[in-house]
């Protein structure tokens, strides 16, 4: 049995899946400020509208 050898690579999955686990995280901190960011857009856009309600509500479409 080659042991070091075994042993490398296990270092090596090990490494591989802290990488994984670190960019997975990346990943859902990301999107969690892209939520908050989307949440403070609507809130703007809720705020734009209670100031001025009249605008946006209706499309005219006639020809």
């Amino acid at each position: 049995m080659d042991i070091p050898g075994l042993s490398m690579a296990l270092a090596q999955t090990k490494v591989q899946s802290d990488v994984s686990v670190a960019m997975l995280s990346k990943a859902l901190d990301f999107g969690e400020a892209i939520g908050d960011g989307m949440a403070e857009l609507i809130d703007a856009a809720a705020m734009e509208r209670s100031v001025t309600p009249y605008i946006g509500g209706t499309i005219d479409v006639s020809l």
